[in-house]
């Protein structure tokens, strides 16, 4: 049978469906996933999580390893340029979680605007003594400004829902976005324009090394002085102690967050904040949509053993199979 390593536990359906197929190792039993890697350098499978890096060194190093199957949407955990050359097919997660994530973005600007964390604290410590006209005011969405920054489909159902909370919608892309513009009538806006007119910022971009930090103490500085900053895509698409800076000085009204730039650690000043609603990390995760990601995975990991075209490959390989230098075998890749 096939080796197929799976870096950590998750939906027992798709554990079984693996363990009936497959000769699965879970690295969790085997001391973690590097520990695990070097034991089993002869399977053909990976699926690999988010908070796993899998470096160039250890995809190298798997002489049969045949896919990555990544258990997220993103996949800046992965070595994809010597994936790439290694021929080593990388799939991701699209579409499956984006209701829960815009769900999440939204449940964050909630948070932020009407302070419900800080309602919850003051609740629990028994000082509510009763309604007070001055108590724990927040911020109005009907008619606010939300800036996306990324309309892609999660930034595109975040705005929709925000809409429907009666706030007027603009972005920013790379690229152009005409149906989008036609459609729901969202205006397309420079950078420098969505962030000095935005009432929220939230940030839906995949991470790159070039737009790493993009949100810096510069940045924050142009901003709304009670603007709220959204960030449910990457931790390190932000510089999180000039978040932290901002927010103490109250150059923003808050912050809602679900990433962080050395996640799972986290700014201790930001930790210490009454005006930053901080999440672990939960944008999808509902028990429908986690399930839905795992079978993904299981189903790309038997496309490619079998020869097949895994559905969901990440954008850089669909590139790399336009080229026609390379073709999806049932055999194993040099």
């Amino acid at each position: 049978m096939k080796k197929v390593i799976l870096a950590h536990r998750y939906s027992e359906e798709a554990v079984e469906r693996l363990r009936r197929e497959f000769e699965l190792v879970i690295a969790d039993d085997e001391g973690g996933l590097a520990a695990c890697l070097r034991r089993h350098p002869d399977a053909e499978a990976l699926v690999a999580f988010l908070s796993d890096p899998l470096d160039g060194a250890a995809i190298q190093a798997m002489k049969k390893l045949r896919i990555v199957a990544n258990f997220a949407v993103g996949y800046n955990n992965i070595d994809v340029a010597r994936a790439l050359e290694r021929n080593v097919l990388v799939t991701h997660t699209p579409d499956v979680l984006t209701p829960a994530t815009a769900d999440l973005a939204m449940a964050l600007l909630l948070a932020v605007s009407r302070r419900l964390v800080e309602g919850d604290a003051f609740v629990r410590s028994g000082r509510f003594r009763g309604w007070d006209a001055g108590l724990l005011l927040g911020k109005e969405l009907n008619g606010a400004i939300l800036g996306v920054v990324g309309m892609g489909r999660i930034g595109l159902a975040t705005a929709l829902r925000a809409r429907a909370f009666g706030m007027k919608v603009v972005f920013y892309s790379r690229g152009a976005k005409p149906r989008i513009e036609k459609k729901y009538g969202f205006a397309r806006v420079t950078f420098l324009e969505l962030i000095r007119s935005a009432d929220v910022v939230s940030l839906h971009l995949p991470y790159s090394p070039g737009v790493r930090h993009l949100f810096n103490r510069d940045v924050f500085a142009l901003m709304k002085r009670d603007a709220i900053f959204i960030n449910t895509a990457r931790g390190p698409l932000m510089d999180e102690a000039a978040l932290a800076d901002a927010l103490e000085r109250n150059e923003l009204f808050g912050a809602g967050l679900d990433v962080y730039e050395q996640e799972p650690a986290v700014n201790g000043k930001l930790a210490g904040l009454k005006n930053a609603v901080l999440l672990p990390h939960l944008g999808s995760a509902t028990a429908a949509t986690r399930r839905a990601m795992a079978m993904m995975t299981v189903q790309a990991v038997r496309q490619a053993l079998a020869g097949k075209r895994p559905q969901h490959l990440i954008p850089e390989w669909k590139e790399k199979l336009k080229t026609g230098h390379f073709k999806v075998t049932g055999k194993r890749q040099k």
